[in-house]
């Protein structure tokens, strides 16, 4: 079965058992400042979990894009990928054990509903129990009734057969589904020899259940959750190697027309090195789909570090500057169909955000690898030649050196205190400077990011500004161009709100208190105990528009003059950027 049809026939499969389908969520997590990624199916879903109800319902299934970078180093090898989607089916106070296992099982082997597997090759592992939750025989009795041999469910610890997202949040004991790879069939296998069959990927995890009816808080289990949950997961990619026979993902037609394409660029090239372009690429096309661009710093700095790793080994392979864009337009074409904002975003990714990198970093790899086989200090080949210390690392494994972490750590210390003291000199809040001018296009930015949420809906969010006596520009996510109608609207509103010659007003709250009253701020910015609003109007609860700054604002909306749109662009996919100006 091709992907395209193992995704569709698993919908089905649920759909047709009361589960509404949803779309998947983006890369970037909503309202979450704990992680860079959407890393696991649940994550969209913790609201829900801990006892929110679902717009789309009690029981729901979707396929889930995620992003994980941990094992970054073990990419290339046959199971392991950076982007991957994960297949996921709901409930949310519903169905329990009983309905998950029994549905799984029909799922994996039903020839007629589900993907036909053979069950002898099937193999379970349960939870074997600890402080937190008591042995999960209740899982394992259902095995055995739906068809699975006792002699094939083995007791796992909790380093197994636990889920949890963090610290905080929902958990609780999981079962597994693994599945014979070998060509003749293990047969029965004592726990040792199953936990063997695994490392020697023999055996290959194909599906999991979660039991979510736990809460922990602070790394420790403080009892169980108001409802019942069930959150399953399976990952596309490793599910059709399985389907298809093959032994590694990028085998599977995921990838086979990626590795094909780097077959004819590179026709003698090092397998290993194709996987991981092909996979670092394919990450970096749906994260800039998602809005994230480079950059040195969190989402960005990983985006920036997986096109450097494929840029790293796609000169091994003589792969030229126009290559990677080759690439990321097959990408584009093999998933836009199911995912449109990458067909909507593709002259962005492929012709402006991956090549300016791509570029970038050649110059430095070059640079950087003379100074590397010269031995230059790792701390002057990350300050002086832009050379990354991931890059450095490993490169020095390759070559057998030992890298003196301890000593570029201290003098990148160094360096960022000094960088720090420098910072603290300039202005903050995106202006160039406090005059008079600058001030009123701080003012006039407050009246444009609301008017825009009037105009453009709540989705719209501020990625940043800069301000200088001239202009403004104002940086927010958006995943299309505006109309001219919907430009000539926000004008309006904020030319509006400025011949009202409303107060520009300050209070300082607690950051809880002042997280109540719906003044918009950056999700994710470290606040202090308290924070300072600025807010447009007579009063904090009538106020037109209101958000967390530092300042400064002129004092009323009347000296702004006029404001007019100078320019709507786009910055990268998803965001979007307006410069304006004030006329007197």
């Amino acid at each position: 079965m091709t992907v395209a049809e193992v995704r569709e026939k698993y919908l089905k499969f649920f759909k047709q058992r009361g589960h509404t389908i949803i779309p998947s969520a983006s890369l970037v997590p909503e309202n979450d400042a704990s992680v860079l990624f959407t890393t696991a199916g649940m994550q969209p879903f913790v609201p829900y979990l801990l006892g929110e109800p679902h717009p789309a319902g009690r029981r729901l299934v979707n396929i889930q894009k995620c992003i994980r970078t941990g094992d970054i180093d073990e990419v290339g090898d046959n199971t392991h990928l950076t982007f991957f989607e994960m297949m996921g089916n709901w409930s949310l106070g519903d169905y329990f054990k009983n309905e998950a296992i029994a549905w799984s099982y029909e799922l994996l082997t039903s020839k007629k509903e589900g993907f036909g597997l053979d069950p002898k090759r099937l193999y379970i592992t349960v939870f074997e129990g600890n402080e937190n939750a008591p042995r999960d025989e209740e899982s394992a009795k259902i095995w055995e009734k739906v068809g699975v041999p006792s002699n094939r469910i083995y007791f796992m610890p909790a380093s197994k057969n636990w889920w949890e997202a963090g610290p905080s949040g929902p958990c609780g004991p999981d079962t597994e589904m693994y599945y014979d790879l070998t060509e003749n069939g293990l047969g029965d296998l004592t726990q040792t020899q199953f936990l063997e069959a695994d490392v020697k990927q023999q055996i290959v995890e194909i599906w999991n259940n979660v039991f979510m009816e736990y809460l922990k808080k602070g790394g420790t289990v403080v009892g169980k959750l108001p409802q019942k949950n069930v959150d399953t997961g399976a990952g596309l990619e490793r599910f059709c190697a399985v389907l298809q026979g093959k032994k590694s993902v990028f085998e599977t037609d995921a990838f086979t027309p990626i590795m094909r394409k780097l077959n004819e660029l590179s026709p003698n090239g090092e397998p290993r090195a194709k996987r991981i372009i092909a996979d670092h690429l394919r990450a970096a096309v749906f994260l800039i789909a998602d809005g994230i661009t480079p950059s040195n710093t969190d989402r960005g700095y990983v985006l920036r570090r997986l096109i450097r790793r494929a840029v790293r080994f796609g000169k091994q392979l003589g792969l030229k500057t126009s290559d990677y864009s080759t690439l990321a337009e097959l990408i584009s074409t093999l998933h836009g169909g199911i995912y449109s904002q990458i067909l909507e975003n593709l002259r962005m990714i492929a012709k402006e955000v991956l090549p300016d990198e791509v570029r970038a970093f050649e110059l430095t790899l070059e640079r950087g690898m003379k100074e590397f086989e010269k031995g230059t200090e790792p701390f002057i080949l990350f300050t002086s030649y832009g050379f990354p210390i991931e890059l450095t690392r490993e490169l020095a494994a390759e070559k057998g050196r030992i890298l003196d972490e301890a000593k570029f750590a201290d003098e990148m210390a160094k360096h960022q205190t000094l960088s720090r003291a420098g910072a603290e000199k300039k202005f903050k809040g995106g202006l160039a400077d406090t005059s008079e001018m600058s001030l009123r296009y701080h003012t006039a930015t407050h009246l444009l990011h609301q008017a825009l949420r009037d105009v453009l809906g709540s989705e719209v969010r501020q990625k940043g500004s800069n301000i200088t006596p001239e202009r403004l520009r104002f940086d927010f996510a958006f995943p299309r161009k505006m109309t001219e109608e919907e430009k000539k609207r926000v004008e309006d509103i904020v030319n509006e709100k400025i011949r009202a010659k409303l107060p520009m007003q300050r209070v300082v709250l607690p950051l809880e208190e002042a997280k109540k009253t719906g003044a918009l701020h950056f999700f994710g910015e470290k606040y202090g105990d308290e924070v300072s609003i600025y807010y447009i109007g007579d009063s904090l609860e009538t106020a037109y528009s209101k958000e967390f700054c530092g300042g400064p604002h002129v004092s009323n909306t009347e000296t702004l003059g006029t404001f007019k749109i100078a320019k709507e662009e786009a910055v990268s996919a998803g965001v979007r950027r307006i410069k304006a100006v004030l006329n007197n």
